[in-house]
């Protein structure tokens, strides 16, 4: 990508905020999730990531910036289209890392049609087993495992509350997200388990390039905001590291955005 997004490699500055904290995050090889990965480990976080098996070099960089913060890492890769992998991720991350007490849900899928007649019903199925199957699927496998105090974060978007009109099926999914997360928050409350929801707006990640904008409008993506610009990934670490901390102790079901002004949560 051109410029190459920010996702912290050289700016983030951890605090031990997570002190031996056990994380496992999806699509943390690039963008938001790769940030959240950098920010874990440089927080004192032992860190598993998991994303899709053609992306190992850029997962092999992610593994050895949190390895260089002094934690552990764990490289999984695998496509969380199915149950079964996401029984699987599970299961390593937490023999992996000897249990798990933060779950972030970020891998997700977006592609960019001006008109419902142009989604293929591959396209629907693809963005609805990567972004809201996989969250119940993975949340529901991890859950045996987590103690009082631990964590899932899952990512929504601005779409979640104000749709594109180009992004229905993606759209649909997040909106999803959303009430699965406020759902969810209340079933483990007396668990003593949290459930919290990050809802970007417009942020310079592979996703965009990758189909995520039509075709001619790249360049104008994030210029629509108040602020004029899309954000990089490293502007939304701290919002991860503040939800996965126990500084947000009393914070659940909710949502918590970075969205360049535009007066969402």
């Amino acid at each position: 990508m051109t410029p190459r997004p920010d996702c912290g490699e050289t700016s983030y500055r951890g605090s031990g905020r997570l002190l031996g904290r056990k994380a496992l995050i999806t699509g943390g090889d690039s963008g938001i999730g790769r940030a959240a990965a950098i920010a874990y480990g440089r927080e004192g976080a032992d860190v598993a990531i998991n994303y899709y098996p053609s992306e190992e070099p850029d997962a092999r960089e992610v593994v050895d910036l949190i390895q260089r913060a002094g934690r552990k890492a764990v490289a999984i890769p695998m496509d969380i289209r199915t149950r079964a992998n996401c029984e699987k991720i599970i299961a390593h991350a937490v023999s992996s890392l000897g249990g798990l007490d933060i779950l972030v849900n970020n891998a997700a899928y977006q592609q960019s049609k001006a008109d419902i007649s142009e989604i293929s019903d591959e396209q629907m199925v693809r963005t609805f087993e990567t972004n809201i199957f996989a969250t119940f699927r993975l949340s529901k496998a991890a859950i045996p495992h987590l103690r009082p105090g631990a964590v899932i974060i899952n990512t929504g978007s601005v779409n979640s509350y104000d749709p594109g009109e180009e992004l229905l099926d993606y759209a649909s999914t997040k909106g999803a997200i959303l009430i699965f997360t406020k759902g969810l928050a209340k079933q483990l409350a007396k668990k003593g388990i949290r459930v919290t929801m990050v809802a970007p707006g417009p942020f310079w990640t592979p996703l965009q390039v990758a189909g995520g904008q039509l075709p001619g409008k790249l360049g104008e993506f994030g210029k629509d905001t108040p602020l004029g610009r899309a954000g990089q990934p490293v502007e939304l670490a701290g919002h991860y590291v503040l939800l996965a901390s126990d500084e947000s102790s009393f914070t659940t079901g909710g949502a918590v955005g970075a969205h360049g002004g535009k007066g969402n949560p």
